[in-house]
């Protein structure tokens, strides 16, 4: 029987990263892996168990001085590391674990897997250079774009961030790199605060930061169309051979942090999307790592919906939740025709 070309990364360790009552919690996990097993979903994937990243690993993005400090303050029992960011007597060892999970991820693809979901904790993409916030330690992802370039020679990496939160942290680390698309679709005016339209990457990154900042209540409808008249036509010409995924399922209608529409089937959509870009200039080798998402129903079912379309597992998924009507606005129309202003020069989708 030929191995499923889908893997899905999973550990227990996890779970030790202690945050309470925090958003951010095991149980976000817990609920995902529940229902994975109970809808045979997990049968049908490939399990890749990760390694911990190497200190030198996260220096690949972030400075020494930063990776001691957390080490430290765990070590001493752990504490806030910013208003938001929660950190227990383990957070270290475990986001060291997170890390490594995408760099696992990224390891697997090389050899034999189509596409990876790191189902990993905590998250990445608000963690900065100097300082983590908005409950990320390390940028997992930008930790494995650089080692998907240093270790497997690869020249050309998409990172689609479709978290509703912007990624400032992965943003920033890559914004003068001409190396590395960055394309975020996220809420606007919402935290952080970055993310413009005119933060489009400097000096030789100019272009390779694309920002879609929506209004609340967008739903599947506006997704798509952003995707279709941005994403892909920028993806084909820049033509990555990988393709990482910050996938934060906070977009959800029914999550309690975010404010747009998007639907259980609307992530299986977009994550559709993404693997025909990947089919078409990267044979197909995508890794997501998990961000945002703190429905315990909506974000396991999202999960679902984009394994059942990367594994092309045949399962019909329900939305769990009565959804909002959802139809194409006049606001997403005009913002995708600013963005197309805003990258004419760089790109052609004028």
């Amino acid at each position: 029987m030929p191995m499923p070309k889908t893997g899905i990364v999973y550990h227990e360790d996890f779970l030790r990263h202690e945050t309470g009552e925090h958003p951010e919690r095991k149980e976000r996990l817990i609920a995902t892996m529940e229902l994975l097993e109970e809808t045979g979903a997990l049968k049908e994937l490939t399990c890749i168990a990760p390694k911990k990243a190497t200190t030198g690993q996260i220096e690949y993005v972030h400075d020494a001085s930063y990776v001691e400090e957390v080490r430290m303050r765990c070590q001493s029992g752990g504490g806030m590391l910013d208003l938001d960011t929660v950190l227990s007597q383990d957070s270290y060892e475990v986001a060291l674990l997170a890390s490594g999970g995408v760099i696992s991820a990224v390891d697997t693809i090389a050899d034999n897997l189509n596409n990876v979901f790191a189902l990993i904790r905590p998250p990445g993409h608000h963690a900065e250079v100097s300082h983590g916030m908005g409950f990320c330690i390390f940028n997992n992802v930008a930790i494995a774009a650089r080692h998907a370039q240093k270790h497997h020679k690869l020249k050309k990496i998409l990172i689609v961030d479709w978290d509703v939160h912007h990624g400032n942290g992965t943003q920033n680390i890559f914004y003068d790199d001409a190396s590395v698309l960055y394309f975020s679709v996220h809420q606007s005016p919402f935290y952080p605060g970055t993310g413009k339209m005119d933060e489009i990457g400097a000096d030789d990154g100019k272009g390779f930061t694309v920002n879609v900042p929506l209004p609340g209540g967008i739903g599947d409808a506006g997704y798509t169309y952003v995707f279709n008249e941005i994403l892909i036509p920028i993806a084909l010409e820049f033509r990555p051979e990988l393709v990482l995924i910050s996938a934060g399922q906070d977009a959800h209608f029914a999550d309690p942090i975010g404010g747009m529409s998007l639907t259980t089937e609307g992530f299986g959509h977009l994550a559709s999307i993404v693997k025909s870009i990947a089919n078409s200039t990267c044979e197909g080798r995508m890794v997501a790592a998990l961000e945002g998402g703190y429905d315990l129903t909506a974000l396991p079912y999202s999960v679902l919906s984009i394994l059942n379309s990367w594994g092309d597992l045949g399962m019909e998924i329900k939305e769990p939740m009565a959804a909002p009507k959802d139809e194409l606005s006049g606001q997403v129309r005009e913002r995708v025709k600013e963005v197309k202003e805003a990258q004419e020069e760089c790109w052609a989708i004028s």
